[in-house]
């Protein structure tokens, strides 16, 4: 893969899929239906979907694409293959609630090394550059000019004060018994893979997750968390999470930064 191309197309690719989510998200009102698995779909979704897909296809003909949205690609496999969410955090959307996400992530041997996160609403872009790191772009995020970018390191964390970040759609009992077990100075809620880019930018150090996820809603957030020197761990053994699984199903993981006192299940 050429490194450099991914990051151009990417960038690119997610700044479209933001706009046209937003020309829909700015309607008066917009369809909401219900899938299979009873998750909401909206119009935005398929959108976005219909847009990403063209534009990676053209640009990498020979990768495997897989998206939430295509449900034929869900058992496809490939050792190295692209993955996409192009609106994860549909309650968010649907709630108008601004934490929603375009996710795209370029996986190698099961490890997710490139990606990109744009969250159309706030303004915030995070992806890994060619090199592997991670940057926040400011400014006008136009599609042919790279605005000023601020190079993203996790914190140094400290044990008797951590700052958490969980889910604002899916908390529970579960989640909160685990966070109980640390010495936490503050909490935040945030939707979508939004939660990642926190622990990138260093503004928590934890994020666990203790509910269902997929592969295309993590992926993107993994990438840019590691490029800024994070971890993402299975919940179970905290053995590194993989990609490339079965059905592409999580199971239950923590995203933190090195240096977090990582507490047993």
């Amino acid at each position: 893969m050429d490194y450099a191309q991914l990051e151009t197309v990417m960038r690119k690719t997610a700044l479209l899929a933001g706009a046209r989510i937003m020309e829909i998200y700015g309607a008066p009102d917009f369809e909401v239906r219900a899938k299979a698995d009873s998750s909401p779909v909206t119009e935005a979704d398929e959108a976005a979907d219909a847009l990403i897909s063209a534009e990676l296809k053209r640009a990498f003909p020979e990768a495997l694409i897989v998206t939430e949205e295509q449900a034929d690609t869900h058992t496809e496999r490939a050792a190295d293959f692209l993955i996409v969410d192009p609106l994860d955090g549909t309650k968010e959307f649907v709630k108008r609630r601004g934490d929603f996400t375009v996710n795209i992530a370029w996986v190698e041997g099961g490890v997710p090394v490139r990606g990109v996160v744009y969250a159309p609403a706030r303004g915030r872009l995070f992806y890994t550059r060619a090199d592997g790191a991670t940057v926040e772009e400011t400014g006008d995020l136009a599609l042919d000019t790279v605005g000023p970018v601020t190079p993203l390191s996790v914190s140094a964390p400290d044990n008797g004060a951590l700052m958490v970040v969980a889910s604002k759609s899916h908390r529970d009992q579960a989640t909160d018994d685990y966070i109980a077990k640390y010495a936490v100075r503050d909490m935040t809620s945030a939707g979508s893979s939004l939660k990642f880019c926190l622990v990138a930018t260093g503004e928590a150090d934890l994020y666990p997750r203790l509910g269902r996820t997929m592969e295309w809603d993590t992926a993107a957030g993994h990438a840019v968390l590691a490029g800024a020197g994070g971890k993402v761990v299975r919940f179970d053994d905290h053995s590194p999470l993989s990609y490339g699984k079965p059905g592409y199903e999580n199971p239950f993981f923590i995203a933190y930064a090195p240096g977090v006192d990582l507490k047993d299940a």
